[in-house]
């Protein structure tokens, strides 16, 4: 259990001693376990890891806040909205509150470097942090212990909320996942830093919920793709600043049969309520989310590093190959197997298998440069495509939740050999998962061409001790200078 002192909190019934609406349903478990947790109450592993994870986020957010569609979306919505009560990561500028959830969610999001749970798809710090850090600003010297704290419960929420619309399942059904149960992780977050009891934590879902949604559309070439997570940090804001001003929600939202949360996001494929207060607090999800090794999304990660390690095993020039074929689960060939066509946008190089299959074997490396415009429209990437067939195959559909993102690759050579693996699939490979080592390299190597040593050391330091700041404002002013646009 964590040493850190615990934060003082309301009971089940809080200060107006008020309960939910039924406090032995999902939605009362899960409102009452928010209501209740403390800092003690957290697994120090599951604790440590959720500081590496918000690293992680905000290295995202630093990397990403002055490429050229965030510096759109941050012109846009400054226009539209006034105020200077919030800061934008690494822009110099400050916003409203609630402009400020979102920008600071599109920068983490805004290039396909942040992390992703993989049975239950969203992108955790995208939709945590940036309501977090508005919430924050908006309250007024929040500690460090607060801070943490609440981020936890988001992290928790989040994947649960996604495991009982069945997770990946939500991808197939053309759902952008992560921006449908994304609202519930924010307001989970910035509720809990906002203090509420149960009875405002039921509202607080239920207000969530009723903002969710996301078209997975967007991925083929929209700039909105990289605002979905920001829309749903958004509205889980506005849901905790609701709910703590007793504006009322839908009670009992994830059990409602008409218009409920899983009812109606779920119709027809058997949602499962139980997922969501299910072992709480001894199953910690934060443990699960992967931290993403390229800018890519994640039914492209396994392919990518089985292609590198075919390469450092038996160099190969691109001529060389004469086909290449992957099989993959619904999942997977939903959201990364449909068929691209010249001219393609970043966004969509970053959701296309063969895409990233392509320049992979050419470049031996899958960075930032490999996503950048230039290097989508060059010939010899699309010449390779031509070879590589993608393909659903329906029997990994059957093997159950670790294998919806399963992938076979085979690479055909023209001496007749072959490289065959079998990727994401119980039987196979599993993702790998980044040490926490790992995740400090991975902030120092993005952040390096964007801010400046002292820097970066300072944010790591405040990041990962952060439950010793008396105030998170001096985190966010490290984070609040401009950085560099790393295309540039």
């Amino acid at each position: 259990m964590s040493s850190i002192t615990a934060v003082p909190t309301t009971d089940r019934r809080g200060a107006s001693g008020a309960v939910p609406t039924d406090p032995d349903g999902p939605t009362g478990r899960l409102a009452s376990w928010l209501a209740e947790l403390q800092i003690g109450d957290i697994a120090e592993r599951a604790l440590e890891r959720g500081k590496y994870l918000t690293l992680d986020g905000l290295g995202c957010a630093l990397v990403g806040a002055r490429l050229p569609w965030s510096s759109k979306a941050t012109e846009l919505v400054c226009a539209l909205e006034s105020g200077e009560r919030a800061t934008l990561i690494g822009s110099g500028r400050k916003t409203s509150v609630p402009a400020a959830a979102l920008l600071n969610s599109t920068f983490i999001q805004s290039f396909e470097l942040d992390d992703f749970h993989p049975l239950a798809p969203l992108h955790s710090a995208s939709v945590v942090l940036p309501s977090l850090l508005a919430s924050a600003e908006l309250l007024g010297r929040v500690n460090g212990e607060r801070f943490l704290l609440a981020a936890m419960c988001g992290y928790e929420v989040g994947p649960r909320v996604g495991l009982a619309l069945h997770g990946s399942q939500m991808l197939s059904r053309g759902w952008h996942s992560g921006a449908v149960f994304g609202t519930h992780a924010s307001a989970a977050a910035a509720g809990k830093l906002h203090g509420l009891d149960a009875a405002q934590f039921e509202d607080a879902l239920g207000l969530a919920g009723t903002q969710s949604g996301g078209l997975m559309a967007a991925q083929f070439e929209a700039m909105s793709k990289r605002m979905h997570h920001g829309f749903a940090s958004r509205s889980g804001l506005y849901a905790a600043v609701l709910a703590a001003g007793g504006y009322t929600g839908i009670k009992r939202v994830f059990e409602r049969e008409y218009g409920g949360f899983l009812s109606t996001f779920g119709e027809g494929h058997a949602p499962d309520a139980t997922q969501i207060a299910a072992n709480l607090g001894s199953v910690w999800e934060v443990e699960k989310n992967i931290i993403k090794p390229y800018p890519a999304m994640g039914a492209l990660l396994a392919p990518i590093e089985a292609v590198l390690e075919i390469r450092a095993q038996r160099p190969f020039n691109v001529d060389d190959i004469e086909r290449i074929e992957l099989d993959l689960a619904s999942a997977a060939f939903h959201h990364g197997g449909w068929q691209a066509a010249r001219p393609l946008t970043p966004i969509g190089a970053q959701m296309n298998l063969a895409y990233a299959v392509a320049v992979t074997a050419i470049d031996g490396e899958a960075r930032m440069k490999q996503f950048s415009p230039a290097r989508i429209d060059a010939d010899d990437v699309w010449t390779l495509m031509q070879r590589i067939t993608v393909r659903h195959e329906t029997s990994y559909d059957e093997d159950g939740p670790l294998a919806r993102g399963a992938t076979r690759l085979r690479m055909f050579f023209t001496d007749g050999r072959c490289e065959d693996m079998l990727l994401r699939h119980p039987r196979g490979r599993p993702l790998v998962q980044m040490t926490n080592d790992e995740i400090v390299a991975k902030f120092r190597s993005l952040t390096g061409d964007v801010i400046d040593t002292a820097r970066q050391q300072r944010i790591e330091e405040l990041v990962l001790h952060i439950e010793r700041l008396d105030d998170v404002g001096e985190l966010i002013e490290a984070l609040a200078p401009v950085v560099a646009n790393p295309f540039a």
